[in-house]
């Protein structure tokens, strides 16, 4: 009984000590930018943690110079990522109940094509994409980007989706029918109340991608004006001549995450209970 105990308790010792250095490993480097937004001069190099002294010049410069379109560019990706999440959720909504709620041909095979085609990354279709819309004249467009973000939404958040709705019982869905309700009608009063936690999970991925994204938009967006924040601040730190001032990109960074991390942090239980519950079957 003690030696059970004992083992028990090295166990428990074993998984704590284990959780604290991934905690370190990962809470270091996002401390590091933090406080090196805050240091002075160019370089996040420090011999200390903590800077010697503090200064709020990287984000006063971040709106000030005229080399850093950083509020533009912000309002660019905000905008981006907004109406991609709105069109691409609700698009992920719309197959997901399809699949789930009606039988039709080549139901399975496109469900295994959904499967397969999230086995390859993305950007293998970049040059496809990218001459489709050459050909449509949207390229260099805030409309290009959306549209591509937005219809990739189903295919990553599709069987999710349908997993979460199997879960619901079909019994509503007849009971709604014989009251004269129609299919809009079901989707739109009773699957969507039902399905707060998974409307919350999917919308903030797929706000999340745009968010972040750099290598479509740097493919699209050919003018400076139009860029988004992920293809600004590369440019900053590529520029031989802005290769060094990396606190200035700190300060931006720590702009950039603050939003997403606020969501994160008061969405939390509705982002566990979406996910755990679109990976069930009823």
């Amino acid at each position: 009984m003690i030696g059970r105990r004992l083992r028990t308790r090295i166990r428990l010792t074993l998984s704590y000590i284990t959780l604290i250095l991934l905690s370190v490993c990962s809470l270091y480097p996002a401390l590091w930018i933090v406080l090196g937004s805050f240091r002075p001069g160019r370089s996040l190099y420090s011999k200390t943690l903590f800077p010697e002294s503090y200064t709020l010049d990287n984000y006063k410069a971040l709106f000030t110079s005229k080399s850093f379109l950083f509020g533009p560019w912000y309002i660019n990706t905000l905008k981006i990522a907004v109406i991609s999440m709105i069109l691409g959720t609700l698009l992920a909504l719309l197959c997901g109940y399809a699949v789930s709620r009606y039988r039709f041909k080549m139901r399975k095979t496109a469900l295994s094509t959904i499967l397969v085609l999230n086995m390859f990354p993305g950007f293998l279709s970049l040059i496809a994409v990218f001459i489709l819309l050459k050909e449509m004249n949207l390229l260099n467009t805030h409309m290009a980007v959306i549209l591509v973000y937005a219809a990739g939404a189903p295919l990553f958040s599709t069987l999710l989706v349908k997993g979460f709705f199997d879960a619901v019982p079909r019994s509503l869905d007849e009971a709604a029918r014989i009251d004269g309700a129609s299919n809009l009608t079901i989707f739109a009063r009773i699957m969507l109340p039902l399905s707060k936690p998974l409307v919350t999970y999917v919308a903030l991925t797929t706000f999340v991608g745009p968010w972040v994204d750099y290598i479509f938009a740097a493919l699209v967006l050919r003018s400076r004006d139009k860029w988004t924040l992920a293809v600004g601040l590369f440019d900053q730190v590529a520029r031989s001549n802005q290769s060094t001032n990396f606190t200035l990109f700190a300060a931006a960074s720590v702009l950039i995450a603050v939003p997403i991390t606020i969501l994160f942090i008061f969405l939390q239980r509705f982002l566990v209970e979406g996910l755990t519950a679109g990976a069930s079957k009823g």
